[in-house]
């Protein structure tokens, strides 16, 4: 009897051992499951990316690893964002209510990750007055973060 119990013990541990990460550094270094913007979240690669619809949800608009002055044909279409640039110097994003970095403006922390509803955003230096963000996106450049007004959450 003793052996059984002991032998069931082990394998319990083993199993539980097989399935849950033996340090912190592997299971920050693991693929993120989930709905959404956690899904689409993956390593730092120095791209900024926008979706049409909100969580990150297809289409995706734009991916871009410089400055656009101009987003064509996904301007004033972008309801969340996500900023997957490296952090250090020019890591935050800027996004603008006009074309060529003009209107109001908005920034997306490196930290922050993404913003998954920009309905609860709005412009800061809007001329017309603090301009909700979702689907008023023209333009965005890569800045520091003494560039930034608001953050984008």
């Amino acid at each position: 009897m003793r052996k059984f119990i002991t032998m069931a013990a082990l394998l319990g541990l083993t199993a539980l051992g097989a399935a849950v990460p033996t340090t912190a550094a592997q299971a920050s270094e693991s693929t993120v499951t989930g709905p959404g913007c956690e899904s689409a979240w993956g390593p730092r690669n120095g791209y900024m990316y926008a979706w049409d619809h909100l969580d990150c949800h297809d289409p995706l608009l734009i991916a871009a690893s410089g400055d656009s002055a101009d987003w064509g044909s996904a301007r004033n279409r972008a309801a969340s964002v996500m900023n997957r640039g490296y952090v250090g110097g020019r890591d935050h994003v800027k996004f603008y209510e006009y074309i060529y970095y003009g209107g109001g403006h908005a920034c997306l922390a490196p930290g922050e990750l993404y913003a998954d509803d920009l309905n609860n955003d709005r412009f800061t230096g809007d001329p017309n007055g603090d301009a909700l963000v979702v689907d008023n996106i023209e333009s965005h450049r890569w800045v520091t973060r003494s560039e930034c007004g608001t953050l984008l959450t």
